[in-house]
């Protein structure tokens, strides 16, 4: 797999992005640590994209009930399930197949997809778009920074919904800790549905910042547009950064694993479903005939005091 890598490079950071692996992360390394969830030598082998670092969101976040995409304009698709036996449709089509390399320089690439809605295509999002996706990496004395912008363009002929988002995957140990501020959440049933918006429970809450500890698999709003992880053991602080566009936050914790996810999104989950249905709130965008919408976020890291838990303090290096 090494000759399908994208590698980039900046002082003594390195990050590998996988244009035929659904346009992935797979690994954002910076003094010997990796920043981001490695991707195990299997997965690169097999190119499975679920088990690499980080992988872009569209034209949806997250879950689509039933595989069932209900529009605006009363219009219904029928659309594949494309998460094993789950009965969702879940996080679009961008992280499925292969991206084109449009640029690639020492520290910066952009990568490209097109997507065209026929035959089985037509079930995975029936509408016409193109993609891309951009990243700069910046690597500085005390910090490193890797910049995404994730844009489509309509190239159909219909009004559509849409959503971009990203779905970064971090280590996790005993006292990892996160933090973001967030104004509510959505409780789930057990297919990952919301079901009803609530003010964000106790256990739930991340301001301050506290270990994980409860499992959690539910979409944030109100989000401030910054979350910060930090691994005390590790003297390493992150933040994740994105713009006001993505409003919504998921926070993925599976119980006994040593991973969890913190992603970036326009939208709730089921939020095109929703809004056809008047719902408001949902995040639902639409893009109209050679319109382009984008996004951008951020993975900033440093390094810190050992003795200072919450990141505040850097430490020179």
């Amino acid at each position: 797999m090494a000759a399908d890598i994208v590698l980039l490079e900046a002082r003594d950071a390195r990050v590998e992005i996988a244009p035929a692996v659904g346009g992935a992360i797979a690994s954002f390394l910076w003094r010997g640590d990796e920043l981001l969830r490695p991707t195990p030598n299997a997965a690169r082998a097999a190119r499975n994209v679920r088990q690499f670092a980080c992988y872009p969101l569209i034209p949806y976040s997250n879950r689509i009930a039933d595989a069932t995409l209900r529009t605006h304009d009363g219009s219904t698709y029928e659309l594949a399930r494309n998460f094993g036996d789950h009965p969702h449709a879940i996080h679009g089509v961008g992280w499925q197949g292969p991206w084109s390399v449009v640029t690639r320089e020492p520290a910066h690439a952009m990568l490209a997809l097109e997507h065209l809605p026929n035959g089985d295509s037509a079930k995975a999002w029936p509408f016409a778009f193109r993609a891309t996706h951009s990243f700069w990496l910046d690597s500085r004395a005390h910090t490193v920074s890797l910049t995404m912008t994730l844009a489509i363009e309509s190239t159909d002929t219909r009004e559509f919904p849409f959503g971009l988002g990203w779905h970064p995957f971090f280590a996790r140990d005993a006292i990892t800790e996160l933090g973001f501020s967030a104004d509510g959440v959505w409780q789930t049933d057990a297919t990952c549905l919301p079901t009803r918006h609530v003010a964000i429970p106790d256990l739930w809450r991340f301001d301050p910042p506290h270990a994980l500890a409860a499992p959690l698999d539910n979409v944030f709003t109100g989000w401030t547009g910054r979350a910060s992880i930090t691994w005390p053991q590790r003297a390493l602080a992150l933040t994740i950064e994105a713009d006001r566009t993505c409003d919504h936050l998921v926070v993925y914790v599976p119980p006994a694993l040593d991973f969890f996810a913190v992603e970036p999104a326009t939208h709730m989950t089921d939020a095109f479903n929703r809004q056809a249905r008047g719902e408001p709130a949902t995040g639902t965008r639409l893009i109209g005939p050679g319109q382009v919408s984008r996004c951008t976020m951020r993975i900033v890291a440093s390094m810190i005091d050992a003795t200072d838990t919450h990141g505040a303090k850097a430490r020179c290096g």
